[in-house]
């Protein structure tokens, strides 16, 4: 990270971890002049003031937080309690109030979003069919 004066600008790599975008996609991005960014030479240089108004317009600050904005409507908001890693997948186990929640995910988003035990995270459930079921009583 380079500071002139008051701006900060940042290579790709950084410009990927603050977007949580991998960086072919950041690069994509700013090649097709839907990023802000200037290419010298090889390389893509961003403005931190400029992505920390894409990612929180009207509210950036310097440590902005990306705003999520999706269709799910079931968001159960929890803490990772648990984390195994093997291969190329991830299992992440969230205690939501009293009960676990056990999701297998990509390793890669696993990183991505820099899971770790202790973190608050969200389980967003999307499903297209709910089933709901009772044992019955054998009076």
């Amino acid at each position: 990270m380079e500071e002139t004066g008051s701006m900060t600008t940042l290579d790709v790599r950084q410009a990927a971890d603050l977007l949580h975008l991998n960086v072919k996609r950041v690069q994509s991005l700013a090649r097709a002049g839907k990023l802000p960014a200037v290419r010298v030479g090889r390389k893509w240089l961003f403005r931190r003031s400029e992505l920390d108004r894409l990612l929180a317009p009207g509210q950036a600050t310097a440590k902005a937080t990306p705003v999520l904005a999706i269709s799910a409507r079931n968001r159960l908001r929890g803490t990772v309690t648990s984390l195994q890693i093997d291969g190329l997948m991830a299992e992440v186990t969230l205690r939501i109030g009293e009960q676990d929640l056990v999701a297998v995910i990509t390793r890669s988003s696993a990183e991505r979003l820099g899971l770790r035990v202790g973190d608050p995270a969200y389980a967003v459930i999307k499903s297209t069919e709910v089933m709901i079921g009772k044992q019955e009583d054998h009076a």
